[in-house]
């Protein structure tokens, strides 16, 4: 068994919610070996002709961090009721080497209320269905229901903590 989640903020900025919740949940369950993924975002926009030897070196990083990964943690904001490009590509760099086919994944929106997320999620899921991933349980999470701590970071407790411990037990 690979001895990792990879936890991907599907944001692109720098930094986001999506990124301060994954690292709030690789701190709240250190025994899950969760790693925040830095690769995401140096990704060069997926086009056919790159994705062949030698591929970009961005590439075959995520590539072997999505590979190594005994399962997935993606975290996203909601664009334009889409997934944001930067998730989208990533994704799409994954489609023809399949390093998400059976993997375990659980796919968490990040919006700041209610009903925002559920066009994302329809988009993360159709996307993950498409790359033959294992989908464990879909989380609609809301940043007004996670408190922030003095330092900034985030604190999911009761219903929320509760959420992220049963889908990542799914992993």
């Amino acid at each position: 068994m690979h001895p990792y989640i990879s936890a991907i903020s599907g944001s692109a900025s720098s930094p986001s919610s999506n990124a301060r919740l994954l690292e709030a949940v690789a701190a709240s369950f250190p025994e899950k070996n969760i790693r925040p993924d830095v690769l995401l975002r140096e990704l060069p926009l997926y086009r056919p002709e790159l994705d062949k030897a030698p591929l970009p070196s961005s590439a075959e990083a995520w590539r072997r961090q999505m590979a190594g990964a005994r399962a997935v943690i993606i975290s996203t904001p909601e664009y334009l009721h889409n997934i944001p490009a930067v998730l989208k590509n990533g994704l799409e760099w994954l489609k023809s080497s399949g390093e998400l086919r059976g993997k375990a994944v659980l796919p968490i929106t990040f919006a700041p209320h209610p009903p925002r997320g559920e066009y994302a999620m329809k988009s993360l899921v159709n996307s993950l269905k498409a790359l033959d991933a294992r989908i464990v349980v879909e989380l609609p999470l809301y940043q007004n229901a996670v408190p922030e701590g003095d330092d900034g970071s985030l604190k999911p407790e009761g219903e929320t903590s509760e959420w992220l411990r049963a889908g990542i037990d799914m992993l």
